[in-house]
């Protein structure tokens, strides 16, 4: 069970969730390997924990198998040279993921509505051995609104949402390329993960993952739950 997946060093949290069926790719193991969770953690005692925790601003990382979910579902565009956007991008984490999974030919952009994390997230993906990726701009952090996406680095062929949306952002849609995926947490009080597709042709697909609970996609100025 995912919430059993814990370890007490980040190679061994990895292989414990591989064992229990959480992810199946060889990629993702070695990105998720590479990229150590304590270096984007407040709680480094507790940083191969599968659980969620606080990273500050009433926002937390999500739990390591939630992350792994992520990335398996949206591999098939995580190609070497993707563009990627990751929303709600916190601690710096998944995007750290994603772009070793793109390699360097590819681009992800992380963007969330706190500066203070953001900065927080440039500092957590130099720790992570990332600085000169940051330096060629092949992984871009941003302030902003995230429910509007990054239209100026699109159209993307993976987007990543790591909050709740009440329904589904039409721009973060229009922001995906053709074909392209995202994965995204939609609902308030019942809250689903929808693997949302646009095909070649621009048709629009959703499918319906799994039930969770996230904290809501919103802006600085609106308070977010305890």
């Amino acid at each position: 069970m995912a919430w059993r997946c814990s370890g007490k060093t980040n190679s061994e949290l990895i292989v414990n969730m591989a064992k229990s069926g959480i992810f199946k790719s060889d990629r993702v193991s070695k990105a998720m390997t590479l990229t150590d969770r304590a270096n984007f953690v407040l709680h480094k005692a507790s940083a191969y924990e599968d659980s969620p925790q606080g990273i500050g601003h009433g926002v937390t990382i999500s739990a390591p198998h939630m992350h792994a979910y992520a990335s398996e579902y949206l591999l098939p565009f995580l190609h070497p040279g993707a563009k990627v956007l990751d929303v709600g991008s916190g601690s710096g984490y998944l995007t750290a993921v994603f772009h070793r999974l793109v390699g360097p030919t590819g681009k992800v952009v992380g963007i969330d509505h706190i500066p203070e994390l953001v900065d927080r997230s440039v500092d957590n993906l130099k720790a992570d051995g990332l600085g000169e990726a940051l330096a060629k701009k092949e992984i871009e952090m941003v302030a902003g609104d995230g429910r509007k996406g990054y239209p100026s680095s699109g159209p993307y062929d993976a987007i990543h949402v790591g909050a709740a949306a009440p329904t589904l952002p039409s721009e973060l849609v229009d922001q995906l390329a053709s074909p392209g995926r995202m994965f995204i947490p939609v609902g308030t009080y019942t809250q689903y993960i929808e693997q949302i597709d646009k095909d070649e042709n621009g048709k629009i697909t959703t499918k319906k993952i799994m039930g969770v609970s996230y904290v809501p996609l919103t802006d600085r100025d609106q308070q977010w739950p305890l």
